[in-house]
């Protein structure tokens, strides 16, 4: 995350750096347009421009292109600029006003455009575009035991809001450089101010029917497992993400009238809404695409260990089939290994005794192993552990005084994978897991409670980005017109 997010800010300064040389040595004066509809039936041929005395600026010669009339700003020094644009009667048909910032910079207080602005339009579509590359770049280097991280979550969901933005704001550019008479920059605030509310919008149908597959795969669940919290938290989430989106509709939806104060207000209700809406969408985003790569990977058959995860399991001390599934998917890689490349892993089946269990976990799945006809040299339990960072750490420790420069693998079941690639990371265990297959309509449930417990630990990390997320889109609605 650090050389990410360095690498973001070098690409941040180096192109305000760019577009403040490209203000002081391509851009001088700013062109302005006035649209014919505005001159209450005057022809733009007979209108005329003036300033007041003493003026921060001259004006060019005007010209007629097409429906409007084209007239050039050239700054002399800091200021304001009233441009009075009069009939052929000397009657004055309306004013423009315009400001002489720092560098000599005009502001037109009517379009909200300024001299270089499409310079600086460039600049935020490539640092949008940088930011993609710089995320699919680090979640594509995510290999091995460096996969299993938070950072990839990050990588994976962002990267797709940001190539979002960047799309967005390359056709917010596109239009600007194409048509700057009919484009203002006040088009381009709005469209830069309102990014999370239309990348809300435009995910709506995909999120809802995510929410849909989530809620029947849990109604499914609940066709064969008791109505207990955990296994409903798929339905839980579901309705959360539906309400969420009808409450977004509704803020969207809404015709507010009033003064600008009142109307900034609602506009940056309406993006807080939906930059927290969609901060967690992109989380979620991110931890189903590594989930579901976690669940499918393969590790390179030259693992020197191989932990195997416990669960619960009968009190006759027959595994059942969740469990039994993990134990097989060690097994056919175990067997695999040993067919390519003649060698033969340790396996670490890893539990420690419940209060309901007769036996530890880890010697329960040795019975199994056995059974199975995996040589008992080649078996090391693991019974002392209570948890997944306990089964990793307390492995990890078998492996060392075994081999410490051995390479190791976990086999769980396919939903829990990519959580327990971080456990491992945090027990100091570089393993790749592999994850053994469970029924379609176990998987969506199981696997959002894997996302939960993810998130558990970094909640004051998640809220902090979240706040800070918020107040950045709040300022810039406040800011921007």
């Amino acid at each position: 995350m650090k050389q990410a997010a360095r690498q973001i800010a070098v690409c941040a300064i180096g192109l305000i750096l760019l577009c403040l040389l490209c203000r002081l040595t391509l851009f001088s004066g700013y062109t302005a347009y006035i649209d014919r509809e505005s001159m209450y039936g005057y022809r733009l041929e007979e209108l005329s421009l003036a300033v007041e005395d003493g003026s921060a600026a001259l004006l060019g010669p005007a010209e007629v292109t097409g429906e409007r009339l084209r007239f050039s700003v050239i700054p002399e020094r800091e200021g304001e600029i009233w441009v009075a644009v009069r009939g052929p009667d000397g009657r004055t048909v309306t004013y423009r006003l315009f400001r002489v910032g720092r560098f000599l910079t005009v502001y037109d207080m009517n379009t909200g455009s300024f001299t270089g602005d499409t310079a600086v339009l460039i600049a935020v579509t490539v640092f949008w575009l940088l930011v993609t590359l710089i995320m699919i770049r680090q979640f594509l280097l995510a290999k091995g035991p460096a996969f299993y991280s938070y950072r990839t979550v990050y990588f994976s969901g962002f990267s797709i809001f940001s190539f979002f933005t960047f799309a967005m704001m390359l056709t917010v550019t596109l239009r600007r450089l194409i048509s700057p008479e009919q484009f203002q920059m006040l088009s381009a605030y709005s469209a830069i101010r309102s990014a999370s509310s239309r990348f809300m919008k435009l995910t709506a149908l995909p999120v809802l029917a995510f929410a849909g597959a989530m809620a029947a795969s849990n109604l499914m669940l609940l066709r064969h497992a008791t109505p207990r919290v955990r296994n409903v938290l798929g339905l839980l989430i579901a309705l959360l993400i539906l309400g969420g989106e009808a409450a977004g509709f509704w803020l969207y939806s809404r015709d507010i009238a009033g003064s600008e104060m009142e109307i900034r207000l609602w506009n940056t209700l309406e993006n807080v809404y939906a930059t927290a809406f969609v901060y967690f969408e992109c989380i979620l985003t991110g931890a189903v695409i590594c989930g579901i790569l976690a669940a499918r990977h393969e590790p390179t058959p030259d693992r020197d260990f191989i932990v195997i995860l416990g669960c619960w399991f009968r009190k006759d001390g027959s595994l059942p089939p969740l469990l039994r599934g993990r134990v097989d998917r060690a097994i056919a890689f175990w067997r695999m290994q040993k067919e390519l490349t003649g060698k033969e892993a340790i396996l670490i089946p890893s539990g420690g005794q419940g209060p309901d269990e007769p036996m530890p976990e880890a010697e329960a799945m040795k019975r199994y192993l056995l059974e199975q006809g995996i040589p008992e040299e080649r078996i090391r339990t693991e019974d002392q552990s209570r948890n997944t960072l306990q089964n990793m750490a307390y492995s990890r420790k078998i492996a060392e005084e075994i081999d410490p420069r051995g390479k190791a693998a976990f086999a769980t079941t396919n939903y829990h994978v990519f959580r327990s690639g971080v456990w491992a990371g945090e027990a100091g265990l570089k393993a790749e897991g592999m994850g053994g297959k469970t029924k379609w309509w176990y998987w969506p449930n199981a696997f959002m409670r894997e996302c939960l417990g993810l998130l558990q630990k970094r909640w004051m990390q998640e809220l902090i980005g979240l706040i800070l997320l918020a107040a950045f889109f709040g300022a810039l609605s406040m800011a921007l017109l």
